[in-house]
C-alpha cells in the first residue's frame, strides 16, 4: 500500500509540475514577451483561468504527503524550513502580482505589478528546482530522521552541505529553462501575431538550452548519486523515463519550428514527465535519501501511515483526484481559444 501511496503522490507532483509549470514559465518570461501593458495584459489573460486551479495540486500533494508519510512530511517541512518560506513568499508575490495589477489604471502601479509577478515567478521556478535537487542529492539525516540545511555553506555537495550548491543551482537553471520553453509554448499556442512570434522564438531558444543543461545534470546525478546511477542499469526499463524525456525535447523544438504550437506544449510536458520520472525512479523506495555513501535515509515503509489509514483514504483520494481532473480538463476546454485585447479577465 505504501508504494501505491508513493506512486499517487509522485503523480500529483508530477500535474503540478506540468501543469503550474507552464503558467510559472509564462510569468517567468512575462518582462521578455510584453512589449507594453497591453501585450502584458494579454498574457495574464493567457493564463488567468488557469494559475490559480494549478496551484491547488501542489497544495493537494503536501496534504498527501502529510497523511500517506507523515514522518517523511515532519522531516522535510523542519529541514527545509528556509526554502519553504521562501516558497510561500514567492507564491503570495505571484498572487498578489496578479491580482493587483489591474486595481488602478495607471502606467507605473501595473509595471511595478508586473515586474513583482516576473521575477517572483522566475525565483520560484529556480527554488523549485533546487528543492528537487537537494532531494535527488540527499540530506544530512540524524538517528532520528531529522535535518536541517541553511541556505548555503561552501557550495560543494559535502559534507556540510547547504540548500544551494554547485548540483542544486544547477538543476535549478535547468528548472527554469524548461519551465520558460513550456510557458513561451503554452502561450504561442493561446496568442496570435507578433505575440506568438516572440514566443516560439523565446520556446525556441530556452528549448535549445534545456539540451546541454540536461546532458550537464545526468552526468552530475551520477557524479553526486552513483548508486541511483546503478540502479538504472540493474531496471533497464527505468530508462523508459530519460527515453520520453527525450523524445519530448526533441519533438518540442521541431514541432515548434513547424508552428504546431498544440503538439510542441504537449511534447514540452512529455519531456518534463519524462525527467520527473527518473528522479522518481532513481529515489525508490526512498522519500528523502541520504548524501551518497551516508545512511539513514527516509524509505516510504518506514515513514508510511498505518495500513488502515491508507486504504480508507484511497476513496476520498480518488473522489478528489476525479474532480481536480474534470476541473482542469473543463479549463483547457472552455477557455481553448486565442486571448484577444479588449476581452474579459485579467
Amino acid at each position: 500500500m505504501a508504494a501505491l501511496w508513493y506512486v499517487l503522490l509522485v503523480s500529483m507532483l508530477a500535474g503540478y509540475l506540468v501543469l503550474d509549470g507552464f503558467d510559472l514559465g509564462a510569468g517567468a518570461l512575462h518582462l521578455f514577451l510584453g512589449k507594453n501593458q497591453s501585450e502584458r495584459q494579454l498574457l495574464l489573460r493567457a493564463i488567468g483561468p488557469h494559475w490559480d486551479g494549478n496551484e491547488v495540486w501542489l497544495i493537494a500533494a503536501g496534504g498527501t504527503l502529510f497523511f500517506a508519510f507523515p514522518a517523511a512530511y515532519a522531516a522535510a517541512f523542519s529541514g527545509f524550513y528556509l526554502p519553504l518560506t521562501l516558497v510561500l513568499w514567492l507564491l503570495i508575490l505571484r498572487g498578489i502580482g496578479v491580482e493587483f495589477r489591474g486595481h488602478l489604471d495607471d502606467p507605473l502601479w501595473q509595471a511595478f505589478w508586473d515586474v513583482i509577478f516576473s521575477v517572483a515567478s522566475s525565483l520560484l521556478a529556480i527554488v523549485l528546482g533546487a528543492a528537487l535537487g537537494n532531494v535527488l542529492r540527499g540530506v544530512p539525516l540524524d538517528t532520528h530522521g531529522h535535518f536541517f540545511v541553511p541556505l548555503w555553506t561552501d557550495f560543494r555537495t559535502g559534507p556540510a552541505i547547504g540548500a544551494l550548491d554547485w548540483y542544486t543551482v544547477a538543476l535549478a537553471l535547468l528548472a527554469y529553462a524548461a519551465l520558460a520553453a513550456h510557458g513561451a509554448r503554452f502561450l504561442a499556442l493561446r496568442t496570435e501575431g507578433a505575440l506568438q512570434a516572440r514566443a516560439r522564438r523565446l520556446g525556441a531558444l530556452f528549448g535549445w538550452a534545456v539540451g546541454p543543461l540536461t546532458v550537464f545534470d545526468l552526468w552530475a546525478t551520477a557524479h553526486v548519486r552513483p548508486d541511483d546511477a546503478a540502479s538504472f542499469g540493474r531496471a533497464p526499463w527505468a530508462l523508459l523515463g530519460l527515453g520520453a524525456a527525450l523524445v519530448g525535447w526533441i519533438g518540442g523544438l521541431a514541432l515548434s519550428a513547424r508552428r504546431r504550437d498544440g503538439a510542441a506544449f504537449l511534447a514540452s510536458a512529455l519531456y518534463l514527465l519524462g525527467m520527473f520520472a527518473s528522479v522518481a525512479i532513481g529515489i525508490y523506495p526512498n522519500l528523502l535519501p541520504a548524501p551518497a555513501g551516508a545512511s539513514g535515509s527516509l524509505g516510504i515503509a518506514a515513514t508510511a501511515a498505518p495500513e488502515a489509514t491508507l486504504r480508507a483514504a484511497l476513496t476520498w483520494w480518488l473522489v478528489g483526484m476525479a474532480i481536480a481532473l474534470v476541473y482542469v480538463a473543463a479549463t483547457f476546454r472552455i477557455f481553448r481559444a486565442k486571448v484577444e485585447s479588449g476581452g474579459e479577465g485579467y
